[in-house]
């Protein structure tokens, strides 16, 4: 008996393993599209050369485009032709890993959807080669998916976003955890920045170095012991208080509670609207304006570092609070550059105001003191302590790549930098700056 058992399963097994492999793309619905021919004529992001493909639901469609000749990205773009606004990228599948022309993005029988370069190699793939794909569709959300006979994913593009999430999408613990900026407008690799999902809060990054974090008292709901993030969901739902305005709403699941975020109101239900994180390291969100006013276009309704008061404190940060705010150094004050430091004294900034490389020998570098100043990482970041100021600066002089240290007297807590960028002006004396410098 427990022989025929063991052999009903494993009939069972082979049966479905079959039966998954045997699952093919009817060939009416599998493609093969080649980056060659004319341009598109209408205004894109970044204003590239492009080539619209055949994949289309509205208002998204597959393209390939470059902003440095010859250099292409398989993107999905979200717009209409009616559109007088630039139309963005929203999903990128090669970034970093351009083609060329005459590169092919194809679906084949096998169901494993592949870009290639014009000489055969493979800048990317959904790994779905006989996993039982039968389908490809762009649906109304933007999701570009794989499908099985059941209607299930096999793969969606939700899964794998760059520095864009549409309505919908969600940033989960188990993947995807993160956005990450775009280098430049020319250059399409990854960039500095990443939004980040953890357990406690949502953060931004500057590479490893904290800049700004979803914690208390702006965002009391993640202070509660039993609320642990499983994945944030940006949506737009209705509010309470008047039917005319919705919440722009990031929902927080985890297995006790279900919290959210209210980041903002909008004057209208469009769940045509995106999250991005900027190639400047401001996280914002654009809303595309309803299909009954004149003139449709993309309108920015919410940017996280904004020169903007709020009731709720902390909801907006200002712009100060952005690494790159003042370029390479600069100090920052009400979202504006107002000075650039130096061992002779603070003078009227400019985008060359720059640090000196201090000196790897003993003896080689001295410091400068500001008074009244923060680094970028101070305001979410413990730093270490308590701990004497001297100790801070031998700690600071002892490594190389030290470009200053910060140093809070009525805490005795020290912050490193090894990059300096924007300082921000907190009139506070008792927060000091030391900035390495070469002794001439």
């Amino acid at each position: 008996m427990a022989f025929s058992a063991l052999s009903l399963i494993l009939f069972c097994f082979i049966f479905i393993s079959f039966a998954i492999s045997d699952a093919v793309v009817p060939p009416a619905d599998t493609f093969r599209y080649i980056n060659q021919g004319d341009f598109g004529e209408l205004d894109s992001e970044y204003a590239p050369t492009y080539r619209p493909l055949p994949p289309y639901t509205f208002p998204f469609q597959l393209c390939f485009y470059n902003t440095t000749p010859g250099v292409y990205t398989l993107s999905l773009r979200m717009g209409t032709r009616r559109d007088e606004a630039v139309m963005p990228w929203v999903w990128d599948a090669n970034r970093g890993n351009p083609v060329g022309e005459n590169a092919t993005f194809s679906l084949a029988s096998d169901g494993n959807l592949v870009l290639a370069d014009g000489d055969g190699r493979i800048a990317w793939q959904t790994n779905t080669a006989n996993k039982g794909v039968v389908g490809f569709a762009i649906l109304s959300t933007g999701n570009i998916v794989l499908r099985d006979s059941k209607g299930g994913f096999v793969w969606q593009s939700f899964d794998s976003p760059t520095d864009t999430l549409l309505f919908g999408q969600s940033l989960r613990i188990r993947g995807p955890t993160k956005l990450v900026s775009r280098a430049s407008t020319t250059n399409n690799v990854n960039g500095a920045y990443s939004f980040v999902i953890e357990p406690k809060r949502l953060g931004l990054y500057y590479k490893n170095m904290l800049y700004w974090a979803s914690t208390f008292p702006a965002y009391p709901e993640l202070n509660q012991p039993n609320v642990t993030i499983v994945n944030a969901t940006f949506d737009i739902v209705e509010t309470e208080y008047n039917n005319d305005f919705n919440a722009i709403r990031c929902h927080l699941s985890n297995s006790n509670a279900q919290p959210y975020l209210d980041m903002d109101i909008l004057r209208f239900n469009n769940t045509l609207s995106y999250i991005r994180l900027g190639i400047d390291g401001n996280l914002r969100l654009y809303s595309y304006r309803p299909p009954n006013i004149r003139f449709s276009q993309w309108s920015l309704v919410f940017r996280l570092f904004d020169n903007r008061e709020t009731t709720r404190q902390g909801l907006y940060e200002d712009e100060c609070q952005l690494p790159e705010r003042c370029g390479k150094f600069g100090l920052c004050e009400d979202s504006q550059c107002v000075g650039c430091p130096s061992p002779e004294g603070v003078f009227a900034w400019s985008k060359n105001c720059n640090v000196k490389t201090p000196s790897c020998k003993a003896g080689g570098s001295r410091y400068y003191q500001l008074k009244g100043v923060d680094h970028f990482t101070s305001k979410y970041s413990a730093g270490t302590g308590p701990m004497k100021q001297k100790d801070c600066e031998s700690k600071c002089t002892k490594d190389c790549k030290c470009m200053g240290y910060f140093y809070r007297t009525d805490l005795s807590r020290c912050w490193i930098a090894n990059e300096l960028k924007t300082l921000t002006r907190v009139g506070n004396s008792t927060h000091l700056a030391y900035i390495k410098t070469p002794i001439q």
